[in-house]
């Protein structure tokens, strides 16, 4: 079907403002990663609804705005263990992970590597951390 031009200008117009709105989320996780998640409070200043919110993010960056936190917080991580002086528990907390069994479980998840044993085996440029999404549990078969 043949859309006249404006509206498909105005069709657009929306696209890239959304995308504006998911830059600032994103922005603003990266900023603040060391602060809880608040969806509601995101999607608030983003001017959109929390699952509209997390889907456009999915979208547009490939993972949810918590799995995309999550591999933040990792990232950040990595930096602090390779440089010393703090130990595994203050590393998560230092990058708002609520106790050090979910800071473990997400670092190894992510990196591969349990955070203990990180800086010893860590070599060369620190790589990116791949975002990953919790994988879903599969259906039961009646």
């Amino acid at each position: 079907m043949c859309r006249p031009a404006w509206r498909q200008a105005l069709i657009e117009a929306a696209h890239l403002e959304d995308l504006a709105r998911l830059r600032r989320v994103r922005d603003r996780l990266d900023r603040q990663y060391a602060r809880p998640l608040d969806v509601e409070e995101l999607a608030r200043d983003a001017d959109m609804a929390a699952g509209h919110l997390g889907r456009r993010f999915r979208l547009a960056y490939g993972a949810s705005p918590y799995a995309y936190l999550t591999a933040r917080r990792v990232q950040r991580a990595t930096d602090l263990l390779r440089a010393g002086g703090l130990g595994v528990a203050d590393v998560g907390r230092a990058v708002g992970c609520a106790t050090p069994g979910i800071f473990r479980a997400r670092f190894t998840e992510l990196v591969g590597t349990a955070p203990d044993a990180y800086p010893r085996t860590a070599r060369g440029p620190a790589e990116a951390v791949r975002i990953r999404e919790a994988s879903a549990p599969a259906p039961e078969l009646a």
